[in-house]
């Protein structure tokens, strides 16, 4: 027991860092600053100030910050679910998978003219610097909601994108160099990557959500649990079959994210606590290896600024801009979409395979990508929502919604619907009769029964005079056949997902 004092100033240390972490979120809403860049910025003064705390080895970054990404990722893709995936796959495709591209390539010209790296390095910082990220993206956005397609793109993109640059960078490592035979393996590589990833991903997803309604478990704690041993199990199959892991998890996510399964909204808790808690840890461990000294050169802050500057101002909305033309969007959505595209744990955790892989100039290529991500962080992502309503798109706070009414039943129960009323739809401002009387047959409006009514955060009264607004929520109870009706009748007129999540 000698070693108790230590451990319990261990625990009491971490746990006071927790709750600060945590409270920040509090801070960040105020001074409008995303908490992600406290995370990063508070782990690397800590480096740099206290002689006890040292940067952990290369290795064990990779592997916890892989974790925290997996854990993003799949609450990122229930999050987005497969109705508000499938409204935005193409921009999200072209804008993840193609932007992600030339961004890389412009990204690596820029590299290697302005600053001096070769075009192998140039290439290597340009493909850790081109995807957007999704703590961040989700960070921001996780508590605003913004009407139209606009964030389900930026949220769709941040997830889709990080594969294609993580299995781009590992190919361009695993290659080695920029010879005509190397860039085959690239693209061979790559492709296999994405491929094996997608499909084992909505396999996957298949699977998992089979396992979740068919198989019980004795207790109401394990549900989660099982979810997350599922999400872990797929990244490393896909892995083992040369594919994307983090696209399948992802992709995994949007497959089951609109789905319903036992203890659905229990598990959706516990991931997206998990997330949230993933973005502290990566940021954290992340932070731990950045070197202040190396950011304060020269050679290092001012190619940073500059690279970051060129991504947010030009990159992005001229090369990302093109990919988003045949989505026709409104110019106030596509300006947000480009907008919106901030660096985040992803680049770092990529400037951190160049470090692990012995690349000369490697420490200085590091540098500069933190910089890039410090710079998309601190000045775009304080300035998100502030641009979203300056460009006129709808946006409101969405507050937590801390106490639950609900009953528990052993079966699920049949031809029940929960329906929220978007914005521009057929039921907005109709009675709930003249809604029944629309989604039904004449003769046939008592099949349709609306049993609760929340509207701002209370019960409402549900009788048949009652106008229903945008917002509201209702649990329905009707026969299967007139459940394609009542969606048609309570989804928005505009082409996307109306704005709700």
């Amino acid at each position: 027991m000698d070693d108790a004092v230590p451990f319990a100033e261990l625990v009491l240390l971490l746990s006071v860092a927790a709750v600060a972490a945590i409270l920040s979120n509090r801070l960040t809403a105020r001074v409008r600053l995303p908490a992600p860049a406290l995370f990063l910025g508070a782990a690397a003064l800590g480096v740099a100030v206290l002689p006890g705390l040292h940067m952990p080895p290369e290795q064990t970054v990779e592997r916890i910050v892989t974790l925290a990404l997996l854990c993003i990722l799949f609450d990122g893709g229930m999050s987005i679910g497969v109705r508000r995936f499938r409204a935005a796959a193409g921009p999200i495709a072209m804008s993840g998978v193609v932007g992600t591209f030339l961004t890389t390539g412009a990204a690596a010209v820029l590299i290697h003219t302005a600053f001096g790296f070769s075009w192998y390095l140039a290439l290597l910082i340009g493909t850790a610097v081109a995807p957007t990220d999704p703590a961040v993206v989700f960070s921001v956005l996780g508590q605003q909601e913004i009407a139209g397609r606009s964030a389900t793109i930026v949220e769709g993109e941040s997830g889709a994108n990080d594969p294609v640059g993580i299995a781009l960078l590992i190919s361009l490592l695993t290659a080695g160099s920029l010879s005509g035979g190397a860039v085959l393996q690239i693209g061979a590589e790559f492709v296999l990557q994405i491929g094996v990833g997608a499909v084992v991903g909505v396999l996957g997803g298949r699977l998992i959500l089979g396992f979740m309604r068919r198989v019980s478990l004795p207790s109401e704690g394990l549900y989660p649990l099982r979810t997350l041993a599922c999400v872990f199990a797929l990244f490393g199959a896909t892995t083992l079959l040369h594919g994307s892991g983090f696209l399948a998890v992802f992709l995994a996510g949007v497959v089951i994210g609109d789905e319903r399964a036992p203890f659905k909204r229990e598990i959706q808790r516990f991931h997206t606590a998990l997330a949230s808690l993933g973005e502290i840890v990566a940021f954290v461990v992340l932070g731990l290896t950045v070197d202040l000294h190396t950011l304060a050169r020269t050679d290092v802050w001012v190619p940073g600024v500059l690279l970051g500057l060129a991504l947010a101002l030009v990159i992005r909305p001229v090369l990302v801009g093109l990919c988003l033309l045949p989505a026709r969007l409104e110019p106030n959505e596509r300006a947000f979409v480009l907008f919106a595209g901030l660096k985040g744990a992803v680049p770092i955790l990529l400037g951190s395979f160049l470090l692990a892989a012995g690349i000369p100039g490697a420490e200085r290529a590091y540098g500069i990508v933190v910089v890039v991500v410090a710079f998309s962080v601190v000045v775009q992502g304080s300035l998100v929502t502030t641009v979203a309503r300056r460009l006129r798109l709808p946006v409101h706070s969405v507050p937590p919604q801390p106490w639950s009414l609900g009953v528990r039943l052993a079966e699920e129960p049949e031809g029940v619907l929960r329906l929220t009323v978007e914005q521009g739809s057929a039921a907005e401002g109709c009675t709930v009769d003249e809604v029944a009387d629309t989604a039904t047959d004449p003769g046939h409006a008592d099949d349709v029964w609306f049993s609760m009514l929340v509207r701002d955060q209370s019960l409402v009264a549900a009788r048949g005079s009652t106008s229903l607004r945008a917002g509201d929520e209702l649990l329905v109870t009707a026969e299967d056949r007139w459940h394609p009706r009542l969606k048609a009748l309570f989804r928005g007129s505009a082409d996307g997902d109306g704005g709700t999540r």
